[in-house]
């Protein structure tokens, strides 16, 4: 079997103490996704459910637990899971579509963003949504198509989950998985297995699995990514591509890593991270976790394609949030094409108030010099008013209740201001 030709879409980034700035965990990561995709921003709060209920994700039905936790997610606007999000006890999780040697399975199961959603709403600590993961990968499998077309789009899946203290990185291949623990420095995903000879937790019969395949003979020592892929882990780091040019960026900052570097890194076009054309950057996700745990985690959503001429808005969990209207897609129901047999016959209008606007701006901003520039100029002024809030929070230690509750509508509020 010849190995697929490499995959082209997401990276994920994490920076932790010593190399991001004031004692803080930085999270990032760009979803890539068809350029026609829209993505949401929405928030759902923490729950009780009823015990024995159901719970219906993207293609299948599976056991929901008694409590699930908040959580704040950007997703595909057509399926249940997420591209990449947070919850209210600052766990941060985003995926990556991988290949390898394993055969992809097309049935359906749970997808991995649906997997994401569900580390987010059932953990509270990072190596917590981790095993959520792992159980329910190995009781419902992973599979369906990943995409909104009757082309049917599939892979296997990778993770990277943080929280305040550490962040994993957690790579699948079929049921099969490792898991390497990240406790200082820099760490990037992107569409190949990364983890090599760190092996922190791993599936009982990984290895054992590769030895029956003719992958691993048992001698020498294991290597997951080399074993369970075409990746050439010597060259992993050196060669061009976007994991190794988001290793670079990453260690170009080592030791200042802030927010605010973090986008600039989502932000990169020359390196392919920030995607352009048929797959393109759809949404990016920036997460600030302070060690303390007074202090709140600040949660920053693009919400629109390309987080170069996007404005990066501020959320944090407290009670009672204003809804998300302005970044959440219609909803269409037992009539939506995605839950109808045969699936995606065709595809309904999903656009957000906020990604109108944005669509149409972005042609001024490409068209219009003089026009585009002041759009631009006007929206990253916005932004670093934004983060400079959220900086003297962090500062300061002080959180207005009832100005928080609504500080995502209202900058997606100003935003909309600047495309009128």
């Amino acid at each position: 079997m010849f190995p697929r030709p490499p995959p082209r879409s997401c990276d994920t980034f994490v920076a932790l103490p010593p190399a991001a700035a004031g004692g803080r965990v930085v999270f990032g990561k760009n979803s890539d996704r068809p350029a026609d995709e829209v993505q949401e921003v929405v928030h759902f709060p923490a729950a009780a459910h009823s015990p024995g209920a159901a719970l219906e994700c993207t293609y299948i039905k599976i056991e929901q637990v008694e409590k699930t936790h908040a959580v704040v997610l950007s997703r595909p606007s057509w399926l249940w899971g997420a591209e990449m999000g947070a919850n209210e006890h600052g766990v941060c999780i985003g995926n990556e579509a991988v290949w390898g040697r394993e055969e992809i399975c097309d049935d359906e199961a749970l997808l991995g963003m649906d997997l994401v959603r569900l580390g987010l709403e059932r953990a509270d600590t990072a190596e917590k949504a981790l095993t959520v993961i792992v159980d329910l990968l190995e009781k419902y499998g992973q599979g369906g198509n990943c995409m909104e077309s009757h082309m049917v789009f599939t892979y296997h899946n990778s993770f990277l989950i943080a929280d305040r203290k550490e962040a994993w990185v957690l790579e699948t291949s079929g049921k099969y998985w490792a898991a390497e623990k990240v406790e200082g420095g820099v760490r990037n995903i992107s569409n190949q297995l990364s983890i090599t000879t760190k092996i922190d937790r791993e599936h009982p019969e990984l290895k054992e699995y590769a030895k029956s395949k003719g992958w691993w003979d048992g001698e020498k020592e294991f290597d997951f990514a080399a074993t369970y892929s075409y990746v050439n882990t010597a060259r992993m780091t050196t060669s061009r591509g976007r994991y190794c040019e988001g290793y670079k960026l990453l260690n170009k900052h080592k030791g200042s890593i802030t927010s605010e570097i973090m986008m600039e890194i989502l932000r990169d076009k020359e390196s392919g991270i920030n995607m352009e054309g048929g797959f393109m950057t759809t949404g990016s996700m920036v997460s600030v976790l302070p060690q303390q745990p007074n202090l709140p985690c600040i949660h920053f959503f693009t919400g629109t394609p390309d987080p170069a001429r996007s404005v990066f808005k501020p959320f944090i969990f407290v009670p009672n949030i204003t809804q998300l209207l302005k970044t959440r897609s219609p909803t269409f129901g037992h009539d939506d094409p995605v839950k109808k047999q045969p699936r995606f016959q065709n595809k309904p209008d999903r656009r957000h108030e906020l990604y109108k606007k944005h669509e149409s701006a972005a042609v001024v901003m490409e068209t219009i010099e003089g026009q585009g520039k002041e759009m631009l100029k006007e929206i990253q002024e916005l932004e670093k008013q934004k983060i400079s809030e959220m900086e003297s929070i962090l500062q300061n230690g002080c959180l207005d209740i009832n100005q928080v509750v609504n500080l995502f509508s209202q900058c997606v509020e100003e935003e909309l201001k600047i495309y009128s």
